[in-house]
C-alpha cells in the first residue's frame, strides 16, 4: 500500500509541476504582462500605457530576462510564500488568499458536517430496501434538490426564511464581525443542492451490496438483520460514496462562487469573480494554482481512503 501511495504522491507532484508551467506560460504572455503593468501603474485603459512605460516596467520587475529565469524566479517566490501583490485589493495575494480560504473553509466545514450524515443515512435507508416506498421517496427528493440550480435554491430560501418569516439575515457580508446566523442560508443552499447526489450514489452502492451472495448467506444463516447491515454490508457500501464525498471539495470551490456572490460572503469564490472582473492577474494566477492543488490533494486523499476501505486494492499494491 505504501508503494501505491508513493506512486500517487509522485503523480501529484508531476501534475502540480505541469500545471504550474502551463499557468506561467499563460500568465507570462505579453497580453497578461501588459495588464499587470496597467494595474500597477494606475492606468485603467490599456491604450494609455506607452511602449516606453511598458519596457521600463519590465526592466524594473526583472521580466526582461529569458523565460526559464522568470519561471525559476516565480517558483522560488512561490516556495517562499510570495504569491505577488493585488493592486485592486492593495494587499499581498498570499495574505488575501489565506483569509478568503479560511472563510470558505468555515462554510465547507458546516456543509460537510450536515450533508455527509444526511446523505449517507438516507442513501443507506433507500438502498437497504430497493424499490420500496422509502426508496422511491428518498430518490425523488434527491433528484429534485439536485435538479434545482443553486441560485434558484438561494432565492427560494431567502424569500421564505429572510424576507417572508424574517428568521434569518438575507446577506452574509459579515460587516460587524463573524455571525453564525449569517451563514445559515448559504450552508443550507449548498447542502440541499449537494446531498442528493451523494445520497443517490450511496443508495446505488448499498443496493448493489445487498444483492451479493455473502449478504444472502448471512441472512439465511439467521444473523440479525442489523448485524448483517452494520457488520457486512455497510463497509463495502461506503467505498464509492467515500470517493464521491472527498471529490466534492472540487465542486465546492467552483460551486461556491454563485452562493458567495449571492449572499455577499467574502470567501474564495467571490474573490475569484472579483479578480476576473478587475482583472487582477496576480490573484487569478495564485487562486487557480491553489484550486488545482486542492483538487489534486483531494484526489490523493480519495485514493488513500479507497485503499483502506478496499482490501483488494490495499494488498495488490504491496
Amino acid at each position: 500500500m505504501l508503494r501505491l501511495i508513493g506512486r500517487r504522491a509522485a503523480q501529484m507532484v508531476l501534475i502540480m509541476a505541469t500545471v504550474s508551467l502551463l499557468l506561467f506560460v499563460v500568465f507570462d504572455s505579453d497580453a497578461f504582462r501588459r495588464q499587470r503593468a496597467t494595474n500597477e501603474l494606475g492606468n485603467f485603459a490599456v491604450s494609455s500605457l506607452t511602449e516606453a512605460d511598458y519596457r521600463q516596467w519590465l526592466e524594473s520587475k526583472g521580466l526582461n530576462v529569458p523565460f526559464y529565469e522568470r519561471y525559476a524566479d516565480w517558483l522560488l517566490r512561490l516556495a517562499q510564500g510570495d504569491f505577488g501583490y493585488s493592486h485592486e485589493k492593495d494587499r499581498p495575494v498570499g495574505e488575501l488568499l489565506l483569509e478568503r480560504l479560511v472563510r470558505t473553509g468555515i462554510l465547507a466545514f458546516w456543509v460537510f458536517a450536515l450533508m455527509v450524515p444526511i446523505a449517507l443515512v438516507l442513501g443507506i435507508l433507500a438502498g437497504m430496501r430497493e424499490g420500496s416506498r422509502t426508496d422511491r421517496t428518498i430518490s425523488f427528493v434527491s433528484v429534485l434538490t439536485t435538479s434545482i440550480p443553486e441560485i434558484a435554491t438561494a432565492i427560494f430560501l431567502t424569500a421564505i426564511f429572510a424576507l417572508g418569516l424574517g428568521w434569518l439575515p438575507a446577506k452574509a457580508a459579515m460587516t460587524r464581525g463573524f455571525d453564525a446566523w449569517q451563514i445559515v442560508l448559504p450552508v443550507l443552499t449548498l447542502v440541499l443542492y449537494d446531498f442528493g447526489y451523494v445520497a443517490r450514489m450511496t443508495r446505488a452502492s448499498m443496493a448493489e451490496v445487498m444483492t451479493q451472495q455473502y449478504i444472502r448467506t448471512a441472512v439465511l444463516k439467521g444473523l440479525p438483520y442489523r448485524r448483517v447491515i452494520l457488520g457486512h454490508a455497510l463497509r463495502n457500501a461506503l467505498i464509492a460514496p467515500f470517493t464521491v464525498i472527498v471529490l466534492q471539495l472540487n465542486w465546492l470551490l467552483s460551486g461556491v462562487v454563485v452562493v458567495e456572490v449571492f449572499f455577499q460572503y467574502n470567501g474564495f469564490g467571490r474573490l475569484l469573480l472579483e479578480a476576473a472582473l478587475f482583472p487582477d492577474v496576480e490573484v487569478i494566477q495564485a487562486a487557480t494554482l491553489v484550486a488545482v492543488a486542492i483538487a489534486v490533494l483531494s484526489q490523493l486523499i480519495s485514493d488513500i481512503g479507497y485503499t483502506f476501505l478496499n482490501p483488494r486494492i490495499r494488498f495488490s499494491g504491496r
